[in-house]
C-alpha cells in the first residue's frame, strides 16, 4: 500500500506539473497588470523626458541666436539680454586671454632674470680664466703662459726674408734676354726687362 500511496502522489504531482508547462508555452498570456508603482515611475520618466527635450530645444534656439541666427522672431527685451551676455561673454574671455598673457610674460621674465644671472657668472668665471694660468698638469704647481709675448726664437731657425729685385717667369740663368737690356737692378727701375 505505501507503493500506491506513493505511486498516486508522483501521479498527481506530475499532472499538476504539465499543467502548469502547458499553461506557459501554449496557453493565452496572462494579462500584465502593471503595480501603480510601475505606473508613477514611467510617468515620472515621460515628464522628465518632456522637460530635457524643452531644455535642449531652449539650448538649441540660443545657441542659435548667439551665432546670429534666426534673430527676426526675438523682441527688443530678448535682444538686450543676447546683447548683455554677448558683451560679459566677451569681457570674460578677454580677461581670461589677458590673464594667460601676464602669466606667460611672468615665466619669460624669470627666464630672462636666471639667464642674465647665468650669464653674469660665465663672464666672471671667463674673466677669471684669463687672469689664472691655465694648468694642464694638476700636480704642477706654477705654470707660465704669457698670452701676448713671443718667446725668443733661436738664431738656426730664424732668417729674415729678403726680396729679390726681379721677378721673371720662366728665366734661366744660361739664356741672353731678346731686348739686350740685363736682368739685373738699375737705380731707377728693378724691373726693366719687363718694360718695352
Amino acid at each position: 500500500m505505501c507503493c500506491m500511496g506513493l505511486s498516486y502522489v508522483l501521479f498527481v504531482s506530475m499532472l499538476k506539473t504539465l499543467e502548469r508547462y502547458q499553461k506557459c508555452n501554449y496557453g493565452p498570456p496572462e494579462p500584465n497588470v502593471p503595480s501603480r508603482e510601475a505606473l508613477a515611475v514611467e510617468l515620472s520618466s515621460q515628464q522628465e523626458y518632456l522637460k530635457l527635450k524643452q531644455r535642449y530645444d531652449a539650448l538649441q534656439r540660443t545657441q542659435r541666436n548667439l551665432l546670429g541666427e534666426d534673430l527676426g522672431p526675438l523682441s527688443t527685451k530678448e535682444l538686450e539680454s543676447l546683447e548683455r551676455q554677448l558683451d560679459s561673454s566677451l569681457k570674460q574671455i578677454r580677461g581670461l586671454r589677458t590673464q594667460f598673457m601676464l602669466d606667460q610674460l611672468n615665466d619669460l621674465q624669470s627666464k630672462e632674470r636666471m639667464l642674465s644671472d647665468t650669464n653674469k657668472t660665465l663672464r666672471l668665471r671667463l674673466a677669471d680664466g684669463y687672469q689664472m694660468p691655465f694648468q694642464l698638469n694638476p700636480n704642477q704647481e706654477e705654470v707660465h703662459v704669457d698670452y701676448g709675448h713671443h718667446q725668443p726664437q733661436q738664431q738656426a731657425f730664424f732668417q729674415p726674408l729678403e726680396y729679390e729685385p726681379i721677378f721673371q717667369m720662366g728665366y734661366h740663368q744660361g739664356q741672353q734676354q731678346d731686348h739686350g737690356m740685363g736682368a739685373g737692378p738699375s737705380a731707377n727701375n728693378y724691373m726693366l726687362g719687363w718694360l718695352p
